[in-house]
Formats: C-alpha cells, sequence, structure tokens
C-alpha cells in the first residue's frame, strides 16, 4: 500500500481531514458536511472516517497523523497577549484559561484520543507543524510548479499573521513572516464585524457588498489603522482595535473614527457600510499587491501560490493576476483553516521522501478539488426508491441535454455529480445553477432558494475554451478564485440612472446579467473536461441548446447550511427550497411531480445568522 499520511485540523473552526498517498491529496473533507453544523470545529471524526474508507485503510495503514498547527506554540501567544492587556483583558482570560490547561496546550494528545476513540486500529505519532506551514505546503506542494514564490495571509496562526517561503522542488525555505496583532485577516474581520457580519464566515459578504460604496474612508484606514511598508509590511494602530482583550474585534475607537455604533446584525445596510467595505477592500488590495511585489523581488521566482482565508479574497487575487507581477498565480482551493489539514499532511509526506510526480503535467494535484464522497447510481437509486421518489433515469449525455433545456427555460437545478468539492466554493459537484442570461436570476436565486440577502453576487461558470471571449482573464481559474471584469464584447450600455446601493441591482450591464456584479465584475469559474467531465458535458450542452457557454453557479445549501453531502441533503434542500429540477447522479427529478413535503417544523426559523 502506498505510504498514507492523515491530516487534521480542529478546535477553531472549519475541522477537516485529509489524506495523502505518496505525496497526493486522495481524500479531503470537513467535518460541516457529515455534521450539518455550518463552520463545525469539533474534532472531524466522520471526515477522518471517510478519508481512511475512500481508499480502503485504517489507522493502521496509516505511517503519520499531522495537525495543522502547534498548540503550545499559540498557548504562548494566547498568554502573552492577554499579559500584555491586563487588566481589561481578564474577563476573557479567566473564561478562557481552564481550557487551555485542560487541554487545548495538549492538542496532540486530544487528537490521539479522539482517533483511538474511532476504534479503527492502533494511533501512529502525531506530527504537529505550525499553521503557516501548513499553509504553505498546501499552497505549493500541489501548486503544478516546480518552483515558486508562496504567499500566506490570514488572521493569525501560532504567532505568525502573513508569511512568504520559497518553494523549490519537495521543499519550503521561510522568506520573511509579520507577527501577531498586526494582521491583514483581523483588519478586514474588524470592518466585517463593524458592519454586522459575523466573523470568519461574513467576510466574503463584506467583500460582496465593496462594490456598492465608494471607498471614502480609504485615506482614514491609512492615516489611522494601518501604517504600510513599500514592501507590503505593515502595523496596525491597536488603540483602535479590541480584539486583544478576546471580547470583541472593534469598541469606542472605530465607534468616532466612522460616525456610530457598529451595525446591528440583520439591521438595514447604509451608505456607511457599503463606503466602509469599499475602503477596506481598497487597502486590502494594496497590502496584498505590494506583498506580491516583494514576494516576486525576494525569491526571483515567476509563479505564486496562496493559502491562507485572505487567499479567498478573490478581488484581491484578480488585483494581482492583472497586475502583471506574476507569469501564473495559483491558489490553494481550501484556503482557509481546512486547508491546513491538507497542507500538514503533505508537509510530513515531503518529509518522508514523496515525491511531486505531477510537476511537468502542467496540472495540479488537486483532482479538481473534488475529493469528498461521491455516490454511485445504484446508492442513490436505493435512497430514491425506499423514499417512493418519482424520478427518470438517463444516460449521462441524454441527462445533460434535458437539464440544459430546463435551463433554457428559466427553471432553476440542483446539480450533485460525483465527488464532493473540498473547500468553501462549490465547483460543479454540488451546485445550484442557473441560466445567467436571465436578468432577475439573480434576485430569485438568492430570496427564493438560497433565503439571503439580496446584494449577494453569483459567480458563473463557463467552458474553459470561451472563458475569454466573456471574461477578461488571462489564465485559467478553475477554483472559482479569482474576480475579473466581464468582456467589453458582452457588455451593454446601461440606461441612464440615479440607482445607488442596492438599487443598482436593477440595472443591466451584460449579456450575461445574472452573474455580472454592479462594478461590471465576475468571479469566474473556468471548466475543463479534465477537472469535471459531468459540469463541462452539461456546459457544452447548454451552449448547444443556447449559444452561452455560461451558467451561474451556487452552492448547494441553504443560507445557515453546510453544502450538502449527500443524496438525502439533496433531496432536503430540493424540496425545501423554489429548485426546479434535481440532477442527482444519473437521475433527474422534477419539483412538480414529487410527493407534497411536510416537516415537523418551520426549518427556516432554525436557520443561525451567518
Amino acid at each position: 500500500m502506498s505510504d498514507l499520511v492523515l491530516g487534521v485540523s480542529a478546535y477553531y473552526h472549519d475541522s477537516a481531514a485529509a489524506l495523502v498517498a505518496d505525496g497526493v491529496p486522495v481524500a479531503a473533507a470537513q467535518e460541516e458536511r457529515f455534521t450539518r453544523r455550518r463552520h463545525d470545529s469539533a474534532f472531524p471524526a466522520r471526515a477522518v472516517e471517510y478519508c481512511l474508507d475512500e481508499v480502503g485503510a485504517t489507522l493502521r495503514d496509516v505511517s503519520a497523523v499531522a495537525y495543522y498547527e502547534d498548540p503550545e506554540l499559540k498557548f504562548r501567544r494566547v498568554l502573552a497577549t492577554f499579559a500584555g492587556s491586563a487588566p481589561y483583558a481578564f474577563p476573557a482570560f479567566q473564561a478562557t484559561l481552564p481550557a487551555w490547561l485542560k487541554w487545548k496546550r495538549r492538542t496532540a494528545d486530544t487528537v490521539r484520543r479522539e482517533l483511538l476513540e474511532l476504534g479503527l486500529g492502533r494511533v501512529p505519532r502525531i506530527d504537529v507543524r505550525k499553521h503557516h506551514e501548513s499553509h504553505a505546503a498546501s499552497a505549493f506542494f500541489p501548486s503544478p510548479y516546480e518552483s515558486a514564490a508562496v504567499l500566506c495571509i490570514d488572521g493569525v496562526g501560532e504567532w505568525a499573521t502573513t508569511t512568504m517561503w520559497h518553494g523549490r522542488g519537495d521543499r519550503l525555505r521561510p522568506v520573511a513572516e509579520i507577527r501577531f496583532p498586526h494582521s491583514l485577516g483581523l483588519l478586514y474581520s474588524a470592518f466585517t464585524y463593524f458592519c454586522g457580519f459575523k466573523v470568519d464566515s461574513g467576510e466574503y459578504k463584506l467583500m460582496g457588498l465593496a462594490p456598492y460604496g465608494k471607498p471614502r474612508y480609504a485615506g482614514l484606514i491609512r492615516e489611522k489603522l494601518i501604517d504600510v511598508k513599500p514592501d507590503g509590511s505593515f502595523r496596525l494602530d491597536m488603540r483602535y482595535f479590541e480584539y486583544l482583550r478576546g471580547e470583541v474585534m472593534t469598541g469606542r475607537g472605530f465607534e468616532r473614527l466612522f460616525g456610530g455604533p457598529r451595525r446591528s446584525p440583520e439591521g438595514p445596510l447604509t451608505e456607511r457600510e457599503f463606503d466602509l467595505a469599499a475602503s477596506v477592500q481598497q487597502v486590502t488590495e494594496e497590502v496584498v499587491v505590494k506583498l506580491a511585489r516583494s514576494a516576486r523581488e525576494r525569491t526571483g521566482e515567476k509563479n505564486l501560490v496562496l493559502a491562507g482565508g485572505v487567499a479567498l479574497n478573490c478581488v484581491a487575487n484578480g488585483k494581482i493576476i492583472n497586475a502583471g507581477i506574476f507569469d501564473e498565480v495559483w491558489i490553494q482551493p481550501a484556503a482557509g483553516d481546512a486547508g491546513g489539514a491538507l497542507g500538514a499532511a503533505l508537509a510530513v509526506a515531503a518529509d518522508r521522501g514523496a515525491r511531486r510526480t505531477h510537476v511537468g503535467t502542467g496540472k495540479d494535484a488537486m483532482s479538481g478539488s473534488l475529493l469528498g464522497p461521491g455516490y454511485s447510481d445504484d446508492e442513490i437509486a436505493a435512497y430514491l426508491d425506499g423514499k417512493n421518489v418519482p424520478y427518470t433515469r438517463l444516460e449521462p449525455d441524454a441527462l445533460a441535454r434535458e437539464v440544459a433545456k430546463g435551463l433554457a427555460d428559466g427553471k432553476i437545478v440542483g446539480w450533485f455529480q460525483g465527488r464532493m468539492e473540498f473547500g468553501p466554493r462549490a465547483l460543479g459537484a454540488r451546485s445550484i445553477i442557473g441560466d445567467p442570461r436571465d436578468p432577475v436570476m439573480q434576485s430569485a436565486m438568492n430570496l427564493k432558494i438560497k433565503f439571503r440577502e439580496s446584494f449577494r453576487p453569483f459567480a458563473p461558470s463557463v467552458l474553459d475554451t470561451d472563458a475569454k471571449d466573456y471574461f477578461d482573464l488571462p489564465q485559467e481559474s478553475p477554483y472559482m478564485l479569482v474576480v475579473t471584469q466581464v468582456a467589453e464584447a458582452q457588455r451593454v450600455e446601461a440606461a441612464e440612472s440615479d440607482a445607488k446601493g442596492l438599487d443598482l441591482l436593477k440595472v443591466q450591464r451584460s449579456t450575461i446579467p445574472a452573474v455580472t456584479h454592479v462594478d461590471s465584475s465576475a468571479r469566474v469559474q473556468t471548466v475543463s473536461e479534465h477537472n469535471n467531465a459531468p459540469y463541462h458535458r452539461l456546459l457544452t450542452a447548454f451552449k448547444e441548446e443556447t449559444g452561452c457557454p455560461v451558467l451561474v453557479n451556487t452552492s448547494f445549501n441553504v443560507r445557515g447550511e453546510p453544502i450538502v453531502n449527500t443524496p438525502e441533503d439533496a433531496y432536503t434542500c430540493f424540496m425545501r427550497t423554489n429548485i426546479d429540477l434535481l440532477a442527482v447522479g444519473n437521475f433527474l427529478l422534477e419539483k412538480s411531480a414529487q410527493p407534497e413535503w411536510h416537516e415537523d417544523n418551520d426549518w427556516r426559523e432554525a436557520i443561525p445568522l451567518d
């Protein structure tokens, strides 16, 4: 059997497990997909069981278990932070210290105990890696490059908040580091919190809100909050932040600076929130581009790879690419803490002599990020038949044609095919899809399907061979992590309008309005047959039906819930929402043909704010 290394991330948010065989990712999943608890931070027991089951292994077959950060080093940072913030931080210190003393600083022992309780055999040694090393390894080792500059930016690991690395062959060398409390990720999270969204999950909402506003606070942010040097290094003025005290992100300093109290969650969005989002987004982009230039200068590399939570800021990623600093940029699709499980495993595998055999093929080692569970037609049929669900079974080509016709007729489709995606983005395996040409599709999907805020943009999936006809995209974007402008050829002249704020949504700007944001941008996913054959087949069928090689692609879930994992999850979401068709494996289900759906309670009332 191959040399197997199991990676684990847990106990903060987005717990996950990943398995690599001879240095190649073969299985990975977030625990939330199994427990149905959004951003589940518990030990990823079910994700571990899945990873081992995927390759027919037990823990006896695993040579090492890698944990994604160093708890002892993190504990020292926590102690130093509380000591430096005394006496104000004492309540938070008092609340968190017992857990640190009881188990958190000995997380490796906790991981070992949790693995033993799974009853899957002996537990190999637990290899603890540093947080940013795990990010860097997740970015470089699966990338298609023999060598590359590596940039990792997030909130905080143990001490590091931003790190620069040089990857060559099967080795990573640290180049530079910025340390806590100075953090670009925490700066962005502070504005996320101040604008009324949830930290560690609402940052993408702030990014989506930015185009509605003007960056009129950007100068104030540069003057008061962050001092940025020409090489991208920076320092925050901690007088304006509260996170050192452990309770909230911002306080009175922010309120005085930005003209009033924090927006309450679910409160109305005002021009101030639009402008705050635009301002911190602009400053973030400036810092990230400067860091990228510095990485080019300090490593001499022509390619860049990215990881860390800030690498999910696809607008900033687009700015790096469009700046022409590097020939190519590759971003780890699970760039956040879930990807740390994979990175830790890859780092240990590299130490054990694993070779990056995919380098030279021009392709990465992520298998399109389709590393989660898949279900055979027999398994899907067993579920559907067991529930007496009416369906039509079709061959793959016929299924694609039927779904394409439905999409062209304005129907919204739940698309459940193959193995589940690893990371926060639906990439055409667990997706809700629609016709991008329909000017009301964006609002319909937000309000009637996703049950979420109307301002949220949707992403386009496009055939890789047609991408440049629709988007100003200088390279592939297989993981939906780059924002760029819609191509001039697809733009339409907007009627004169005094619209501002959320009314900007009503102004049509392109031939694909459902995926064109208010600044004429789009978060693009390019789809190749190599990365996802079923989804490529559907896009091809839709192009043949309509002449358009683009589809709306959003994650197969509703607000507050994780992306669906099983056929049962898919059918439940299908019946709870206004999705018209469900394509699950080779089975096509029509909503109008389904039996009446009953639930014991109003599930929407139980959806947590996110």
